[in-house]
């Protein structure tokens, strides 16, 4: 599966998302990805399921050190002292010694970036996480954790799919080698309704999905994490690697509308990861 290399680590540019995945299913859907193939899992401790995901790594027969994971602290609880306790629970849920990527979920009003980063580093350079990043970061709080913090952040994710451009985001991201993951990247379900992604599938002999998961994993930078209950699904999306756009397969993807947000965090909607 084709990768990206950031902060040392070789990430799969496809990986599973898992929110709102829960109990049995959540475990059942982790164990048959990594079956077909999947070697990068994304929670939080917000997703509620970490326990779960944490017994398909112990039942599984693919080595952790084959697997990367990702999980997240809540914007709750960036304080470092509160940063400290969650990293602990999540590891203690997840069964594991260390996390692949440690992220802060979303950005909090009235923070403290620099001691908040400041802790993931520690915790980093203890051997509990391989990486550090962020999630629904803009460019300005980009620029502060990069260009004035200097933190070595592993990615930025945030929403991005077909219906909605990161043209601010993104060349911003790739100019510093930082990748972009991809969340919602199916626009949460919404795809059928534009009948150029049709078109386009028809022309490749696949489903609007695919050409929407393909469009942003042909894209430099770019990883994605589909949520995918079940294995008819988690094969549709691993299909995707397979698609090859033409040109004017992306021009018609131009076309469509770029300002289709569908998740916004309700505690300040002026964070806004555009």
């Amino acid at each position: 599966m084709d990768s990206i290399n950031t902060q040392g680590l070789h990430v799969p540019k496809l990986g599973l998302g898992t929110f709102k995945l829960q109990g049995r299913d959540c475990h059942e859907a982790v164990l048959t990805a990594l079956g077909l193939g999947y070697r990068h899992i994304d929670t939080a401790e917000m997703y509620a399921n970490e326990d779960f995901i944490g017994d398909a790594l112990e039942d599984t027969d693919v080595p952790r050190d084959q697997i990367h994971l990702t999980t997240k602290v809540w914007w709750t609880n960036l304080a470092p002292d509160a940063i400290r306790k969650a990293f602990d629970q999540s590891l203690r849920k997840l069964k594991t010694d260390y996390v692949d990527f440690y992220l802060i979920h979303w950005p909090a009003p009235e923070m403290n970036l620099g001691a908040a980063l400041e802790t993931l580093l520690k915790i980093k350079d203890e051997g509990g996480a391989r990486a550090i990043g962020v999630c629904n970061f803009p460019v300005a709080l980009m620029r502060q954790a990069v260009d004035e913090i200097g933190a070595p952040i592993a990615c930025n994710q945030v929403e991005y799919h077909v219906l909605l451009g990161q043209t601010k985001l993104l060349p911003y991201l790739q100019s510093k080698g930082i990748p972009l993951t991809a969340y919602a990247p199916l626009a949460q379900g919404r795809l059928a309704s534009y009948p150029e992604l049709q078109q386009i599938a028809d022309k490749h002999g696949a489903t609007a999905a695919q050409v929407a998961l393909a469009w942003l994993l042909e894209q430099d930078g770019v990883m994605a994490i589909p949520k995918a209950r079940s294995e008819a699904s988690q094969r549709s999306n691993l299909g995707a690697l397979a698609i090859k756009l033409a040109v004017d397969d992306k021009a018609l993807i131009a076309k469509l509308p770029k300002d289709q947000r569908f998740v916004n965090p309700a505690f300040s909607p002026e964070w806004d990861a555009a």
